[in-house]
């Protein structure tokens, strides 16, 4: 009879977070190039929500079960490993996987493993690689930076920002931009992170306020979530020879009439969207080689942080708890819902209009 593990499952395949349960299912087996790793952390990210609700394009090679980010030991590994990979039985790790990590196991490609520094909590670790490798992949592999180079990062309280700006302070950025939706947000973004200047988008204009900053040049790299409203703004912000990352498109997809296009031309402009799910495992082993290379060590020093807004251990396991990283609590009950075994352990999240996007909430399984 096959090993089985608990996980966490989705009753009738998508539904409100009501619908979540532990159950068992089968343990998975290594192949020749993954390890089968023992969770100890995993990360709740947006598109896990998303995907819960039956309104996320699972790729095909992903498992049912939700969660791409984790933390946790090598229990077995494939014997075909990837060059300077050389993962072994007991190897503390954390990585990204296409789904699978709400479990006790996940089987995953020794491409998207790294190794956990002695410095790095498990719930800090579980909760680096989703965000910190998009980052990574807007900044480096589309948004082509080099020291000195400027960046504007919108949502700039967000995680995936909070990781961009510190990434951008340690590769020597000519300057950091960040909009927010509060001047609270902007202070922590100036202040605790780094950024050279933070703009709010509800009392100013920012697309004015970082040409006038730039004396008229603009930024060399925009990082978009927003889409539809900042659309116009961007290619007025951008410098001639700028890039434009678009990963998100939080105020809608459909541009309003009288978007003037002609920057795309005049400065030479290039706009390119990506999302990182959907990538092959060669496409994502180099950027975790990038991640590695470029922020691990600063991270591991303390020079950089993995953003815990609070971490609890929750006695009422009944309760799924979320928390928005300027204070307004939320509840949700499971309806009884068996989720013994499982606590809630840290979280962050960004709170934008009346919507609560989670970004790195990391629980255990226990």
């Amino acid at each position: 009879m096959a090993e089985t593990m608990r996980a966490v499952a989705i009753r009738n395949s998508s539904g409100p977070a009501s619908s979540l349960f532990i159950t068992d299912i089968p343990k998975p087996t290594a192949n020749p190039t993954s390890a089968i790793v023992k969770i100890r952390a995993f990360g709740l990210n947006r598109m896990d929500l998303l995907q819960r609700e039956g309104k996320y394009p699972v790729p095909p090679q992903a498992p049912s079960t939700l969660g791409v980010e984790f933390s946790g030991v090598i229990e077995s590994v494939g014997g075909q490993q990837g060059k300077g990979e050389e993962f072994k039985v007991g190897d503390e790790v954390f990585g990204l996987a296409y789904g699978g990590a709400y479990a006790e196991y996940i089987n995953v490609s020794t491409h998207m493993l790294m190794r956990k520094p002695k410095e790095l909590g498990w719930e800090a670790a579980a909760g680096i690689p989703e965000t910190w490798i998009t980052a990574t992949q807007a900044m480096y592999l589309i948004g082509e930076f080099a020291p000195g180079k400027t960046i504007l990062w919108h949502a700039g309280a967000s995680s995936v920002s909070i990781a961009g700006i510190q990434l951008s302070k340690g590769d020597n950025a000519g300057a950091i931009f960040v909009t927010a939706g509060s001047q609270e947000k902007i202070d922590f973004c100036v202040g605790e992170l780094g950024a050279t200047a933070g703009y709010n988008y509800h009392t100013q204009d920012w697309a004015k306020e970082v040409l006038a900053a730039t004396d008229g040049k603009g930024v060399d790299i925009i990082v978009d979530f927003v889409g539809q409203n900042y659309f116009q703004g961007n290619l007025d912000a951008a410098a001639r020879d700028g890039r434009i990352v678009h990963l998100g498109a939080m105020s809608g997809t459909k541009l309003a009439a009288g978007v003037d296009m002609s920057a795309f031309v005049m400065k030479r402009l290039r706009f390119e969207g990506s999302s990182l799910r959907s990538r092959d495992e060669v496409y994502q082993g180099k950027l975790r080689n990038t991640l590695v290379e470029h922020a691990l060590p600063l991270i591991s020093r303390g020079e950089m942080k993995a953003e815990l807004c609070a971490e609890l251990e929750e006695k009422d396991q009944q309760n799924i708890v979320s928390k928005d990283r300027l204070g307004a609590w939320e509840y949700s009950q499971p309806s009884g819902q068996d989720l013994t075994g499982l606590s809630w352990c840290s979280w962050q999240a960004f709170h934008r209009a009346d919507v609560l996007f989670y970004f790195l909430n990391t629980y255990y399984i226990e």
